[in-house]
């Protein structure tokens, strides 16, 4: 039986070990003087790139859970959840990287939170930028802001505040919360694949009763939101997960307003880039089309 630590940082990868080495690699920097007791698990979801191996080599004091196919984000976090033996539990992305005594920062911080509490870091771009990385809740008007209005890039449908700050939620790239406190509010949902998976999760808990803050006194480096800025699959997969989210908390007519939303965006997209002959995005969109309407 593993002997009970302070705190228990989960990472899930999947294919990116030189991501997964670098985000290993800050984290026992970070905490190289602390006096909080740690560990670290890596899930793996059955990545080709030698992650297991190279991981078990490098970082032999990581707590490995290897898995025999992509169990996605929410099941390979659950999975985690349930091996740790912190009470208190941080979830990174493989493409973070610690920053200075970010990690306990923000332990810190979070341990004079009352109960039923979760809370998030400051994520940076690459560059250093703020990364807009926590928000008010998807009601359809900011969805509406966001799609139609360039909400995120306005800050008003995410933000990156430098004070501390009650939101509905902060990126799953960088949370905490007590390990009960998962078990409690149940978990994520494994049927989300990708996207939405921790806006789900932090919906629930703020149904329970749950506060979430965000600390912009902890820093860390988000390596993926900068990289796939312009990738196009995440389109799909946010409005599948938009599809799933509003089909299992909210009422037929909020259902319907949504297909609505996002069947006006695609649209407007399609005829958008038929104008400037970006065959590519037209297809996407065409796709996106057939999938708000299914």
């Amino acid at each position: 039986m593993k002997k009970a630590v302070d705190l228990s940082i989960i990472i899930v990868s999947y294919n990116t070990w030189k991501l997964t080495d670098q985000c290993l690699e800050s984290i026992f920097t970070s905490l190289a003087n602390t006096s909080i007791s740690y560990e670290v698990i890596v899930v793996d979801n059955a990545s080709k790139d030698r992650s297991p191996e190279l991981i078990k080599k490098h970082y032999p004091a990581v707590r490995l859970l290897s898995n025999k196919e992509n169990a996605g984000y929410g099941k390979g976090n659950n999975q985690g959840i349930r091996a740790a033996t912190g009470s208190v539990v941080l979830l990174l992305n493989s493409d973070i990287l610690v920053l200075d005594q970010a990690i306990e920062k923000l332990y810190r911080f979070f341990m004079t939170l009352p109960a039923k509490s979760i809370a998030g870091g400051k994520l940076f771009n690459p560059d250093y930028s703020p990364q807009d990385s926590c928000g008010p809740g998807y009601t359809l008007p900011v969805i509406f802001t966001a799609l139609f209005l360039k909400g995120d890039h306005l800050h008003l449908t995410r933000y990156s505040p430098n004070e501390v700050r009650s939101v509905d939620w902060v990126m799953g790239a960088c949370i905490v919360a007590r390990r009960a406190d998962f078990t409690a509010v149940g978990g994520f949902d494994e049927n989300i694949f990708m996207y939405m998976e921790e806006i789900d999760w932090q919906y629930r808990a703020k149904q329970q009763g749950y506060g979430i803050i965000f600390y912009p006194q902890a820093h860390f480096i988000h390596k993926g939101a900068a990289s796939s800025s312009g990738h196009r699959t995440p389109i799909l997969n946010v409005f599948q997960g938009l599809k799933y989210f509003y089909k299992k908390h909210y009422s037929l007519a909020a259902n319907l307003t949504l297909q609505v939303l996002l069947v006006y965006k695609s649209l407007l997209a399609i005829g958008l880039f038929t104008l400037l002959n970006r065959k590519n995005d037209q297809k996407l969109y065409v796709t996106a089309l057939k999938l708000a309407l299914s």
